[in-house]
């Protein structure tokens, strides 16, 4: 099953200043899902990885380090999708991003899991019928 990785797991994977044994399980997960071709990567999750970056060279090489994925794009009816996710989750008081939302309707239209840190993406999954992705190393 093909995975989206959010980011603010792809963050964590790219803090070089961190040295935790959480960090390397994070990009061994990566590696592995990367290995087994099951990225997905979709544009609002590239920028927002590339969203503040300062220095010129840095955003760059992050730029570069993205292209050997390709950027999924979807039609009309997953702007729909996103849409109902959020007015349904609204009406029961949780509130979200428009992103988010996206994210959740592209991998409930796909059958897709979702691999993330917020815990956003938790209370989404108890209104929506979404797949959160469970680590394999931690």
């Amino acid at each position: 099953m093909k995975v989206i990785i959010d980011t603010s797991v792809w963050s964590m994977a790219l803090r070089h200043n961190v040295k935790s044994s959480d960090i390397k399980s994070i990009k061994k997960e990566i590696f592995e899902l990367i290995n087994e071709s099951r990225v997905v990567l979709l544009g609002v999750i590239l920028q927002e990885i590339l969203s503040g970056i300062k220095n010129d060279d840095q955003f760059s090489k992050l730029e570069d380090s993205f292209k050997p994925f390709s950027i999924e794009i979807f039609n009309r009816n997953y702007y729909v999708k996103a849409a109902e996710f959020f007015n349904n989750c609204r009406t029961k008081g949780i509130q979200g991003s428009h992103i988010d939302f996206y994210i959740c309707a592209v991998a409930y239209l796909n059958n897709w899991e979702i691999f993330t840190f917020d815990n956003d993406f938790s209370m989404y999954s108890k209104i929506i019928n979404i797949k959160m992705y469970k680590s394999r190393f931690f």
